[in-house]
């Protein structure tokens, strides 16, 4: 759990450079009342602007003289280059070589180098906390503490904005966005259920939970490429067990769905991961009552989108 006062530091250090994203009702059938939290609609599109600003801003000029570097699929790619160009210092991606071509798009108009590396490199590079080719400050994408602080915030806005809701379903990435939106809801509002959504292909969380303990998978790449993965990174579980309630695998067709859904009926962009959580709360996995969902970014292909569109 990351304590309250490192939240509320957080969001002293973001200041008024990440919008207080809305959140919205939805109107469709579903076992429960379902609040959108927009947080595609991000400068970056994405979460992750929170968690690599406040990171970046946490450090010293000494820690940033040589720039900064961190390994993404592509949301806090952009998050530490937004950071870093602010700064005045360089950037360095590590990205899988599956990462999708808009998000590195982006990284790059924002100044950011990318190195494109096979997915078990990048995984590892995690691991490591930095990569040889890549020298600099390195900001983790999860398991850093001044990132979940900042993703945190996001937990802080929900409790000032409702004065009740029983559920708040979050995409599993890392762990990261789950770790810093849960330590704050579960400071203010410990009834609150915590569940996680990942896809089905790539649901570590899910079988760890089943299992009783850390497990790897059978990982299945597949469109929702800003969630889930192959095991759970160190530290994530202690943090799992503490706060979550129920980790719920979706399959990848019903992430479709929502995706599909919040597209034609909220006119909302979302990527795979951002659908998740919709996807988790319409299959009935979040149970009734006021339902929260994060809509965690909305930075997908557009050729991906057209065909889940057309499907």
């Amino acid at each position: 759990m990351i304590a309250l006062s490192e939240i509320q530091r957080a969001r002293e250090r973001l200041g008024d450079a990440v919008r207080a994203t809305p959140l919205v009702p939805l109107d469709v059938d579903s076992p429960c009342e379902i609040l959108l939290k927009l947080e595609c609609l991000q400068p970056i599109g994405s979460f992750k602007l929170r968690g690599g600003l406040s990171a970046v801003r946490a450090a010293t000029p000494a820690e940033l003289e040589h720039g900064v570097v961190t390994a993404s699929a592509g949301n806090m790619a952009q998050g530490v280059a937004w950071a870093a160009r602010e700064a005045g210092v360089p950037a360095t991606i590590v990205a899988p070589d599956t990462a999708p071509r808009t998000k590195l798009d982006a990284v790059e108009r924002l100044g950011g180098r990318v190195i494109r590396v096979p997915h078990e490199v990048w995984w590892q590079t995690m691991l490591d906390r930095g990569h040889p080719d890549a020298p600099g400050f390195f900001v983790h994408p999860v398991a850093d503490e001044a990132v979940m602080a900042g993703n945190g915030t996001i937990g802080l806005e929900l409790c000032e904005e409702l004065e009740s809701f029983d559920t708040v379903v979050i995409p599993w990435g890392g762990g990261g966005l789950t770790t810093g939106i849960a330590s704050a809801v579960k400071a203010f509002r410990p009834g609150v259920r915590v569940i996680t959504a990942e896809p089905a292909t790539a649901a570590p969380l899910s079988a760890s939970f089943a299992a009783g303990e850390p497990v790897g998978i059978d990982y299945q790449p597949s469109f929702v490429d800003g969630a889930g993965g192959r095991a759970l990174l160190p530290g994530m579980w202690e943090h799992a067990r503490e706060l979550v309630d129920e980790s719920v695998a979706v399959p990848v067709d019903d992430v479709a769905a929502a995706v599909r859904l919040l597209a034609t009926r909220a006119r909302v962009v979302a990527e795979g991961a951002g659908a998740l959580a919709l996807a988790a709360a319409l299959s009935g996995a979040a149970g009734t009552g006021r339902v929260v969902c994060i809509v965690s970014g909305g930075n997908i292909d557009a050729d991906v989108l057209a065909q889940i569109l057309l499907s």
